[in-house]
């Protein structure tokens, strides 16, 4: 398929060339240096720059978290397996939670690990939300592995507007 396009392209591109030498306009000119492309290290230097965008703590691993609204609240939903209550920090201001924690590596005496999936390390989780949340209501239940944050929302708070008598 490509060399059936670049025969088909390949008179145009000519007819372009040859119309730019006739109006003395320079040809293209290649004075490219050729790296090797290496897509992990793009991956994580992309990685890196969202984390600082973000503000995180330089996570070693991320649990997956499920965020929804309710009429009254925002729920959210983190797996977090093999974490105590002790082990998890959760901060919550006007619009905004943060999850923080720390799962201890699971150290196995061996000569080589095969394959590691499981996440370990320090993790940290912000989520700004669409509208204030009552704060003094936020509750959090940690069952069998997942974490449920129940964030009102902030009845009377936010912005109204004011009818000058």
């Amino acid at each position: 398929m490509l060399g059936l396009c670049a025969l088909i392209a390949r008179p145009y591109i000519l007819a372009i060339v040859a119309h730019m030498v006739e109006a003395g306009q320079p040809v293209l000119r290649c004075d490219v240096a050729f790296t090797r492309w290496d897509p992990l290290r793009d991956l994580l230097a992309l990685h890196e720059q969202i984390g600082q965008l973000v503000g995180t703590d330089a996570p070693g691993w991320t649990p997956p978290v499920d965020l929804y609204e309710t009429a009254g609240a925002f729920v959210l939903t983190a797996e977090l397996p093999g974490l105590a209550r002790e082990q998890i920090e959760i901060h919550a201001e006007e619009s905004r939670v943060v999850i923080r924690g720390d799962r201890a590596t699971g150290q196995v005496p061996c000569e080589q690990y095969h394959r590691v999936e499981r996440g370990h390390g320090r993790f940290s989780r912000a989520f700004v939300l669409p509208e204030p949340i009552d704060i003094e209501g936020v509750t959090a239940d940690l069952t069998e592995g997942l974490l449920t944050l129940t964030l009102p929302k902030a009845g009377g708070r936010g912005a109204r507007r004011i009818d000058v008598t």
